[in-house]
């Protein structure tokens, strides 16, 4: 049965704004992001969990304390807003999970009238960043690459490219335009950061060149990086990484998407649909997705250092066959397990979901 949400008002004053370091074209200049100023943040309080949600969040844990890894678990029912977790709260790397909120905060300016996505734009190698980023593969061959953002939209998400990412996120006016999306629709536990080629070469302990988006210019640069100044900006970023967020801020949030609550509902079935199609990571949450049922998902995976993994991460919103749907987060942080031993564990909570989910229904008797 549905419970009713507690709503807590609390005045938020500004939170602060991490800067991007991507230059803005001129005709950008005009669309940045409106000056910061105080907002009401509305907090949500989960209800008091069932007999059976106490017993989703116990097989939660026993998942938890058999993974060798520092990762956290969010669970969210939309119907009761019920919030089922291990080490909810602890913030980790999301890595291209970030990908999301830049979809997201495009499309509440398409909301309000501040985008169209089939406004035209032209990728040129001064756009290419690092890692994946299928889009360069055209780049290279025709030197250029016209299409309009709601390609680059899909191919963000879907694909995780990353040229397509940062090409949209410096559209709609750069990471403090993501920031003041959390704090216009209250969303907390989530940290944005900067883009991809900043958050990656930091990473590595370097600054962005232009050249590192060349072929394997970026590993070899990163080779060369000193093992002491690797080190501390590795460990840097995982003792407070710049794209933090909690497993039960992400699994938060998109219960509140997928209710309706962040867009409009075109916008809503926008990305919902399109995350549907999500490319990667077939084998983490979704690899636990039993037949007739659906998961709109986005990974993330971060890079590794002296055989540490950080940020390998998938989130997504779980839909039953008749309608009911899960807010599902998995953070790891860092870990040294093989993958199959993360496949098995992202795939374990999506099976505890399902389990959950079968039992109330035949206690129901629906």
């Amino acid at each position: 049965m549905t419970r009713p949400f507690v709503t807590i008002t609390l005045l938020l004053v500004c939170g602060f704004f991490l800067l991007a370091t991507c230059v803005q074209q001129p005709a950008e200049r005009a669309s940045q992001v409106e000056q910061s100023v105080p907002a009401l943040e509305t907090v949500e309080v989960a209800p008091p969990l069932s007999a059976e949600q106490k017993a989703l969040e116990a097989r939660l844990s026993e998942i938890g304390e058999g993974f060798a890894g520092e990762f956290g678990i969010g669970v969210v029912e939309l119907a009761s807003g019920a919030e089922m977790a291990f080490n909810g709260e602890t913030l980790f790397p999301q890595q291209s999970v970030t990908k999301l909120w830049v979809a997201l905060a495009a499309l509440d300016r398409v909301d309000r009238g501040k985008l169209d996505l089939s406004e035209p734009v032209t990728i040129r190698r001064e756009d290419l960043t690092v890692f994946y980023q299928p889009v360069r593969n055209i780049v290279t061959v025709q030197g250029q690459y016209a299409t309009d953002y709601r390609d680059l939209f899909e191919r963000a998400l879907t694909q995780s490219d990353n040229t397509a990412n940062d090409r949209l996120l410096r559209r709609i006016g750069g990471p403090q335009s993501v920031e003041a999306f959390f704090q216009r629709k209250q969303i907390g536990g989530v940290r944005f950061g900067v883009d991809e080629r900043a958050k990656q070469s930091a990473i590595a302990g370097l600054e962005w060149d232009q050249r590192y988006s060349v072929g394997n210019t970026f590993f070899d640069v990163r080779d060369d990086v000193p093992d002491a100044v690797r080190q501390s900006a590795f460990e840097g970023y995982l003792a407070d990484p710049v794209d933090g967020a909690s497993a039960v801020g992400i699994a938060t949030a998109l219960a509140r998407l997928a209710r309706g609550e962040l867009l409009k509902e075109g916008s809503t079935r926008l990305i919902l649909s399109t995350l549907e199609k999500t490319r990667s990571g077939p084998q983490r949450l979704k690899g636990g997705v039993p037949s007739g049922w659906t998961i709109a998902h986005k990974t993330g995976t971060g890079q590794v250092y002296a055989g540490d993994h950080s940020g390998y991460n998938d989130v997504g919103v779980l839909t039953a066959p008749d309608g009911k749907r899960y807010a599902l987060a998995v953070l790891i942080g860092r870990t040294r397990t093989s993958y199959q031993a993360r496949f098995e564990m992202m795939q374990s909570v999506t099976r505890a979901v399902v389990d959950y989910h079968e039992r109330v229904t035949a206690q129901s008797g629906v």
